[in-house]
């Protein structure tokens, strides 16, 4: 099997293309929480093996950034996609027919190649718009991708009760294929191939790791989301355990930071270019710490309840929603003729953090700590965040950089 970029395959991705690259990659991170109790039992394994399920995926996710990005930049963004779609395929597969929790843990990490849509259809978006517009689409792209995550876990609680967990891997499985055939059809690649050699566009990197901006945007958008995959590793914990919420009920609770996702990235679509990116990354810092400090005290109060903690964290979708698609667009416009190194770079931080804040979030919980130490893990990456984009506003106001 050999995918090609034929002459006839240069027209740009529709928006709905966009969005199913991205949203496939959203669907396969969170579709099967639900499943998670029901998988240790399948397994015979503890349930904290298979909440590596998440951890490790962001991690192998993290990797796959850094090597996709130069390779796409080499040899462009259309045979890219194909490629990695038809591995996350087979991986699925490997998910679905594991003999134990071992083996599916090991295509569990292969499926991470999916990353490639979002990679690339955010690379695609910077090699066609400026540094604001792309800040817009990418929100309008992403704000039709945070429609998955937001109904994803309540679907995967569904499909456990009716059909069993294998259904949320059967699921992306089929859309996986039906996202191969319309990136095949529509994608018409959007950049010019650079000529050089693999050794040669990692050579590259180090003109974005000396850039303080690259690292403000990488920062603020790894911190800020930072918050948001503690609450992943964290909440199937705090739901099912401590307020003992059923799987579907835990998928409808769940889905909330990712209403608030929506609602960003609609600000973000319609606001990026009026405000610029580092007001909007800067309100969406804030914003994502407010929901956090506000959960926090309800707790601290002895208010705390499914509805309390899960309510708060949509203002932690809308902060991550206002500051993802600007800080993303912000780092990839450090360099523009490195944009899917960048976008791949920057996407590395962010998940590589993601996968380690996921895993110690889940280590934290037990029974008698209840959920204050997953919300000062929170608490802190918000801060953090705020802190990182202030480094960038005030190095442009005082040297102009």
């Amino acid at each position: 099997m050999q995918f090609t970029s034929s002459p006839t395959r240069r027209s740009p991705p529709t928006i709905g293309t966009l969005v199913l690259l991205s949203g496939l990659s959203a669907l396969s991170l969170n579709l099967f929480l639900p499943s998670l109790p029901n998988m240790a039992l399948h397994f015979q394994a503890d349930y904290k093996v298979m909440q590596l399920s998440i951890a490790l995926y962001l991690l192998v996710n993290a990797v796959l950034q850094i090597l996709i990005g130069p390779i796409a930049d080499k040899a462009g963004r259309r045979p890219v996609l194909l490629w990695g779609l038809s591995l996350f395929l087979l991986a699925t597969l490997g998910c679905i027919y594991a003999p134990n929790a071992e083996v599916f843990l090991a295509f569990r990490m292969g499926q991470a190649v999916v990353v490639v849509g979002m990679v690339l259809s955010r690379a695609a978006v910077r090699d066609l718009y400026d540094q604001d517009q792309a800040a817009s689409m990418i929100g309008y792209v992403t704000m039709g991708m945070a429609i998955v995550p937001m109904i994803g876990p309540a679907i995967g609680g569904f499909l456990e009760e009716s059909f069993g967990w294998k259904a949320n891997f059967w699921l992306p499985f089929g859309l996986g294929v039906l996202t191969l055939a319309l990136t095949f059809a529509d994608f018409g690649e959007t950049s010019t191939k650079s000529g050089k050699t693999l050794v040669q566009q990692f050579r590259e990197y180090p003109e974005l790791l000396r850039s303080p901006r690259f690292w403000g945007y990488s920062l603020s958008s790894a911190f800020s989301s930072g918050a948001f995959f503690a609450y992943l590793g964290g909440a199937p914990f705090i739901g099912t355990e401590l307020f003992g919420l059923t799987a579907s009920e835990l998928g409808i609770y769940f889905g909330a930071p990712a209403v608030g996702y929506f609602f960003g990235n609609f600000f973000s679509g319609r606001y990026s270019i009026r405000f610029g990116v580092n007001r909007m990354v800067l309100w969406g810092c804030w914003l994502n710490g407010i929901g956090v400090a506000l959960s926090a005290i309800v707790f601290l109060a002895g208010y705390g309840s499914a509805l309390s903690f899960f309510g708060f964290m949509t203002f932690v979708g809308v902060g991550n929603g206002m500051t993802i698609p600007n800080a993303t667009s912000g780092a990839l416009s450090v360099r523009p003729h490195l944009a899917a190194t960048a976008s791949g770079l920057s996407g590395a931080i962010m998940l590589g953090g993601g996968a380690g804040l996921s895993a110690f979030a889940g280590s934290l919980l037990t029974h008698d700590t209840g959920a204050m130490p997953l919300l000062w893990l929170m608490l802190a990456t918000a801060v953090l965040a705020i802190c990182a984009i202030f480094v960038v506003i005030r190095r442009e106001r005082v040297l102009g950089l």
